[in-house]
């Protein structure tokens, strides 16, 4: 996603949440709330995928859509608590530190519930890369966490940052969940000789997951040799 995309789409999302935005501040509402209030909608979300493991059966995937628009309603909260900040003039040191813990709860627990659904499924190398992918996406935040405490800037470096990994998965676990109710739960390609089908239904939130698996630890690399470049010319410009 280029920056000009990005940030376009940004500005078109704060247009139309200023009014909420402006209604927040008037009534007290502070951004470490509303990051609070993503990490309980993050907790639904792995809840639905628990609760989909646990009680429908292996072909159903409404639960995995129910799952990533309750995602995407997490990943809003992420845009909004950051937006407040900056009209509301709260804005502070303690708030930056709270919201990065808890985005890191909040992405944990959501994998926790995504895992949770593909090994009760039996979707165990899908398990693995969902696994991979926690790990890429808590290391790209790792990166640019502790690249910055050094006075690095590593916003713009790499693919997969926080937005695009939860419209990746919210948006991939609802195209799941269409195409199980209008083609099929069932629905398999398969090829002869091949211990697995080429493609099912659930291939639709899978396959993103392994994406998200490469793409993610690439960019955490990718800022780690970016941020031991820009280390090395401040000390040859010592």
């Amino acid at each position: 996603m280029s920056a000009g995309w990005k940030n376009n789409g940004q500005q078109l999302v704060y247009t139309v949440l200023n009014p909420l935005i402006q209604l927040m501040v008037r009534t007290g509402v502070t951004p470490n709330m509303i990051t609070f209030l993503g990490l309980l909608i993050n907790v639904a979300a792995s809840a639905m995928f628990i609760y989909g493991a646990e009680r429908s059966v292996r072909d159903d995937h409404s639960t995995v859509a129910i799952g990533g628009v309750i995602i995407l309603l997490a990943g809003l909260m992420d845009m909004v608590d950051g937006r407040l900040a900056r009209v509301g003039h709260m804005e502070s040191k303690y708030g930056a530190l709270f919201d990065s813990v808890l985005d890191r709860y909040s992405e944990m627990v959501m994998f926790l519930g995504i895992c949770y659904y593909l090994v009760e499924n039996q979707y165990f190398l899908s398990s693995l890369f969902a696994f991979i992918a926690m790990i890429g996406s808590i290391m790209v935040s790792y990166v640019r966490s502790r690249a910055e405490g050094l006075g690095l800037k590593m916003a713009d470096v790499g693919l997969m940052q926080r937005p695009e990994r939860i419209i990746l998965i919210g948006s991939s676990a609802i195209a799941c969940g269409l195409f199980s109710v209008f083609v099929g739960g069932d629905f398999k390609i398969t090829v002869p000789g091949m211990e697995f089908p080429l493609f099912e239904t659930i291939t639709i939130f899978t396959f993103p997951l392994f994406i998200l698996a490469i793409l993610a630890n690439i960019t955490a690399w990718n800022r780690l040799k970016k941020a031991e470049e820009m280390l090395m010319q401040e000390e040859f410009a010592k």
